[in-house]
């Protein structure tokens, strides 16, 4: 079965979103899942250097403590996923064009879950700039990635092409999870509610390959 999951490494809920899925595999062990991550990005005007998190976030919500709300019901939330999330230490807001990248790299090496949960752990309980080239070159290589000059080399047309073609198929937030090119749902949704999915797109599995 294969799961194309949208989402952008700087998106709280794509977090959460990601360990509720993974929850929900281990309730169905039996099922052969193979992830695919496609990107989008929820602020893609930032520039490519990005930009201070205080001004990002007076931009958004506006003067006041709204931010403070929203990020203290998330890491409630978060927690129990086992995310800690560190909202107050992170700095900078990134543009994820290069993040994207180099999830794509790392698909190509069949390292993409690994480089995905760290570009997560990395801006959200590390507080890394993972828009910074010489961050990500260091998550790649964690994951066994020599991919510091084609991160520099490559412009990103085809991350802004995927971005753009999901936007055309309908998917206006995410995290979004489509099954096998069919079924889909959106939003960090319960474990339990993967379950249904995960059965419909085995049973048409199943009756495709009779």
């Amino acid at each position: 079965m294969r799961i194309d999951i949208v989402a952008d490494v700087v998106c709280p809920w794509c977090f959460i979103g990601k360990r509720r899925l993974e929850r929900a595999m281990a309730m169905r062990p039996e099922l052969r899942i193979h992830r695919v991550w496609r990107p989008f990005q929820l602020n893609p005007d930032i520039p490519l250097a990005g930009m201070p998190r205080e001004l990002y976030l007076q931009m958004k919500f506006g003067p006041g403590r709204s931010a403070t709300r929203i990020h203290a019901n998330i890491a409630a939330v978060g927690k129990a996923e086992g995310i800690d999330f560190a909202f107050d230490r992170i700095e900078r807001v990134p543009n994820t064009l290069l993040a994207h990248r180099l999830i794509r790299l790392a698909a190509e090496a069949g390292r993409a879950d690994a480089v995905v949960e760290a570009l997560f752990h990395g801006y959200f309980v590390e507080a890394a700039d993972i828009g910074d080239i010489a961050v990500l070159a260091a998550i790649g290589a964690r994951a066994g990635l020599d991919v510091r000059r084609r991160l520099a080399a490559i412009g990103g047309t085809d991350v802004r092409a995927d971005d753009q073609r999901a936007r055309r198929l309908g998917v206006n937030a995410v995290p979004c999870f489509i099954f096998d090119n069919g079924y889909a749902i959106s939003g960090a949704q319960e474990p339990e509610m993967f379950l249904p999915l995960f059965d419909l797109a085995a049973t048409a599995g199943r009756a495709a390959a009779d």
